[in-house]
């Protein structure tokens, strides 16, 4: 019944074979005849990935309706402790098989030049269930006013910007500054990438991190950095030096102008280690900065925003 390709369409995704793999790994398969085997465990919690908003025997039914009839009827419980039997181990295993870029060499919008173009993308709103184990790790996050109601989850991800794959994640409680997690996945940058993030993650240690992995590096810098200006090029950028490490600095004002006429933007302060105005030109970097989520979400913003103004500023 729960035979390879017989357990709907994630095993177009994930092939059965990848999750025999990681449970005969992890010693994580079941040692006798179940009407629940590990192999259907793995394939449920990533159901329920997909169908957070549902409860568990619903997300079971979703799973095994093409099996009709034949298929087991669990408890809640049941399912509850096929998840416990199944354990973290396998699924972690999986994702460290499973990510990694997506693109080939020739896919349009995930290259820049030479490099591979990846951002660093997170998110510190994830709710859990406020239950004593979620408690003992994550804690309540501290409001103006007192704890938040839930604990909170911080989710930090190396993400290559042009199909959204994942390369690497890492998570942990939200009282942790997102730069630490940040931190923890610099090892899986490699000499072929280009890495995209915003002014959180500006840091000096973190810039050198980056840099002594061999990442190129374009990243936005916060408000109240002002690096001084060593050199200053022809197209208006500046060659700088920050915690030791040279890097050029490109200023840039962009205005959008939505369709009921408003208008709003600011300066952004580009912070990249492509310290060549010839080959890497301002006006260039600029743009693949503003639109380092790929070709997709820039159709998006261009509908929504129809008139949007990217000037370079100089600092002379």
């Amino acid at each position: 019944m729960f035979a390879p390709g017989h357990i709907g369409e994630l095993t177009q995704v994930i092939p059965p074979e990848s999750v025999d793999a990681v449970l005969d790994e992890t010693g994580a398969r079941e040692r006798r005849l179940r009407s629940l085997p590990s192999r259907v465990g793995v394939y449920f919690v990533l159901a329920l990935g997909l169908f957070g908003h549902l409860g568990a025997w619903l997300v079971w039914s979703k799973l095994v309706a093409g099996l009709a009839a034949r298929a087991p009827q669990p408890s809640e419980k049941a399912l509850r402790d096929l998840r416990r039997r199944v354990g973290v181990a396998p699924l972690k295993r999986l994702f460290d098989v499973l990510a990694g870029p997506l693109a080939q060499p020739s896919t349009p919008g995930v290259r820049y030049r030479r490099w591979r173009t990846v951002a660093f993308d997170g998110c510190g709103s994830l709710s859990v269930p406020d239950h004593e184990r979620n408690r003992s790790w994550l804690d309540h996050t501290e409001r103006r006013y007192g704890p938040a109601g839930y604990p909170r989850l911080m989710l930090m991800t190396l993400c290559e910007t042009g199909t959204r794959g994942l390369i690497a994640a890492a998570f942990g409680p939200a009282t942790k500054d997102e730069t630490d997690y940040a931190r923890d996945l610099v090892n899986h940058l490699t000499s072929d990438m280009l890495l995209q993030a915003d002014r959180a993650f500006d840091s000096n240690e973190l810039l050198a991190d980056i840099a002594a992995h061999g990442a190129q590096s374009l990243i936005r810098a916060t408000s109240v950095r002002r690096p001084p200006v060593l050199a200053l090029l022809p197209d208006g950028s500046y060659l700088t030096r920050i915690g030791g490490l040279p890097l050029r600095v490109i200023e840039a004002e962009i205005r959008s102008r939505t369709a009921d006429g408003g208008d709003f933007g600011g300066t952004h302060r580009l912070l990249t280690t492509l310290g060549n105005h010839r080959t890497d030109p301002a006006d260039h970097l600029v743009r693949l900065y503003h639109e380092r989520w790929g070709a997709t979400r820039s159709r998006t913003r261009l509908s929504e925003l129809p008139d949007r103004r990217i000037g370079l500023m100089s600092t002379a």
